[in-house]
């Protein structure tokens, strides 16, 4: 093995310009607005929608942030043959944190480690606490699917790029 194989090696990946300082919940809502008569009454699965958004404020110059991410799962029973729509099952909201500090990273990669990389690293104990919540509420675990936080992330900035050429078109 050559001596720079074996300096690589011992090196490993380049670390992330990103310490983790600490993560919390900031906000969990978990509500059955149809109380106990939604357990006598109900029939079949309902239908699972989920939302998901990230996002980050700076907290201090020296380049702290809080990144957040919301996520909304809803839960509607299928309407029967005569309704148009289905009694929501369930609402949970959950907007999970992490407090991080940026070490010097190069400008083009803050908003990507923010909305990406941050993200990634929180989503499993995001996934947990609405897996447990939904269970403690006395329904199956909604376990949410790994997620693709590049895709939220392009097209969170090809929403933004959009309400922007709308704007200057209106000005």
């Amino acid at each position: 093995m050559s001596e720079t194989t074996q300096n690589t090696l011992e090196e490993g990946p380049p670390a992330l310009p990103l310490t983790l300082n600490v993560q919390f919940t900031k906000d969990l809502s978990f509500e059955v607005p149809h109380g106990a008569s939604i357990f006598a009454t109900l029939e079949d699965a309902p239908q699972i929608s989920v939302a998901i958004d990230a996002n980050a404020n700076r907290l201090s110059e020296e380049g702290v942030y809080e990144v957040s991410l919301s996520i909304k799962v809803d839960a509607v029973e299928t309407p029967k043959q005569n309704q148009t729509s289905g009694r929501t099952v369930f609402i949970t909201e959950l907007v999970y944190c992490a407090v991080v500090s940026l070490n010097n990273p190069p400008e083009e990669l803050v908003e990507p480690i923010l909305l990406v990389e941050v993200p990634r690293l929180i989503f499993p104990y995001a996934r947990n606490i609405i897996s447990e919540v939904t269970r403690d509420g006395g329904f199956p675990p909604v376990v949410l699917q790994p997620i693709d936080f590049v895709s939220l992330w392009q097209n969170k900035q090809a929403q933004q790029a959009a309400q922007t050429q709308t704007e200057v078109g209106h000005a």
